[in-house]
């Protein structure tokens, strides 16, 4: 497919963005300091650890990619808002994580069980450090994908897929606090947020 010249020129801005995002991104996960804040809520401890979630936390990369592929192609204004939003949350991210750095010390130090879900949750705890969750961006671009698919007029009259959108982006939520991916205080901070930006 042949791009006009009005939509290269939306998508290069925002192409530069997400180059730049992931720089940063490797950069402040990198270079920590010795004295992380670390993030608490007294209601972490009664949320179990729960595996099976792992299938949710992994499925945020395909909603949130499969979501921008439809919408640039179905509904590119809503596209654009779309990535803008999402833009705006991990650039918050970025600048929150290098000047207040912050980490969890929730993750259980042995897993109650084994099965193929743990090997999962193994894999996600050796690429994705316990550093700089504040706030998700698991659960702050999940919400802004629901309500993207919310608000298209294209999926206006499609039920089936504006109710497996809450359901998964719900999931992906729950996941990241069921896997001890993040706080309470990250989940309810992201959710705010992408509330507020949407």
């Amino acid at each position: 497919m042949r791009l006009n010249d009005e939509k290269k020129k939306a998508l290069q801005p925002i192409i530069a963005f997400f180059v730049i995002y992931m720089i940063l991104f490797e950069f402040v996960e990198k270079v920590q300091p010795y004295n992380l804040h670390i993030i608490h809520c007294s209601l972490d401890h009664y949320i179990p650890f729960l595996e099976v979630f792992v299938i949710p936390y992994l499925l945020w990369f395909a909603f949130i990619a499969v979501t921008a592929i439809v919408l640039f192609y179905v509904d590119f204004s809503m596209f654009c808002r779309f990535c803008y939003t999402m833009m705006f949350g991990m650039a918050l991210f970025i600048a929150v994580s290098y000047i207040y750095p912050n980490g969890l010390d929730i993750r259980p130090e042995h897993f109650p069980r084994e099965n193929i879900f743990v090997e999962l949750t193994r894999y996600v705890y050796k690429v994705d450090t316990p550093t700089n969750v504040l706030p998700s961006i698991h659960v702050y671009n999940s919400i802004c994908a629901l309500f993207a698919i919310w608000e298209s007029e294209f999926f206006r009259e499609k039920k089936m897929i504006r109710n497996g959108a809450f359901v998964l982006s719900m999931s992906i939520c729950l996941s990241t606090m069921f896997l001890k991916q993040h706080s309470v205080f990250d989940v309810v901070l992201g959710l705010l947020l992408s509330c507020a930006a949407c």
